[in-house]
């Protein structure tokens, strides 16, 4: 159970709390907001879109706005197959350029 004071934000709410221009974009209050990022579990699927750019939900959202001067850690969890994976090589490259720090699995 998520506790009573703890606010948890959804892919509806990026876009229900803007109507008109000047309204705050949720996922650039929640870059400034932030002053480190942990996304655990980080799926194959989540990974591929951060090392693409790719931004169309929340997170990824946040992601693709977010100050890399700040700390971002990530920890993938997926199956052996998709770790090993050629493509999870090129994109862990790839994340490591932005700066982005990976927390690795157990194997």
């Amino acid at each position: 159970t998520i506790p009573d004071d703890v606010i948890v934000f959804t892919d509806e709410d990026e876009w229900s709390n803007w109507r008109k221009i000047g309204d705050s974009v949720l996922h650039i209050e929640l870059r400034r907001w932030a002053d480190i990022m942990v996304i655990a579990p980080l799926s194959a699927n989540t990974l591929g879109k951060i090392a693409g750019g790719l931004c169309d939900n929340l997170l990824t959202s946040v992601v693709r706005a977010w100050d890399y001067s700040k700390p971002l850690f990530v920890a993938p969890a997926m199956n052996t197959f998709m770790w090993n994976n050629p493509f999870t090589e090129k994109h862990l490259m790839s994340i490591d350029e932005l700066g982005i720090t990976l927390i690795p699995p157990v194997t």
